[in-house]
């Protein structure tokens, strides 16, 4: 009884050591990415129009990679406007990550012939 008793002990102790490690192990990696971070950049200018933006996150020093571009259209006549966000690293040809947003503008001035054709 006593020595299962001592390996019980030996045992869960370093099952919580190796739970302890991992979960530090995760902590220490780089911080997901993807295209909402770079939608949130793009919605908080409150600046928007027909047209392709991009940007970089080079004020972060774990992001220095990655860039952003955002393709803006008109969804609707009423100021609605599609958002395609795309994140890429470099040295990548493909996108990492892609999204597509809905913004409301009260003062965008839609075009006289309405939203054009989705591509």
């Amino acid at each position: 009884m006593i020595a299962m008793f001592l390996f019980f002990m030996a045992v869960f102790t370093i099952l919580a050591l190796v739970s302890n490690t991992l979960r530090n192990a995760r902590a220490l990696q780089q911080p997901p990415i993807d295209a909402g971070m770079a939608a949130a950049i793009y919605v908080n200018t409150n600046r928007f129009f027909e047209g392709r933006v991009s940007g970089d996150f080079d004020d972060v020093e774990n992001l220095k990679d990655y860039s952003w571009e955002v393709e803006t259209t008109e969804a609707m006549t009423n100021g609605l406007l599609q958002a395609d966000v795309w994140l890429s690293r470099r040295g990548m040809s493909k996108p990492v990550d892609r999204l597509r947003i809905l913004v409301f503008d009260p003062n965008f001035r839609a075009s006289p012939i309405g939203p054009r054709p989705p591509r």
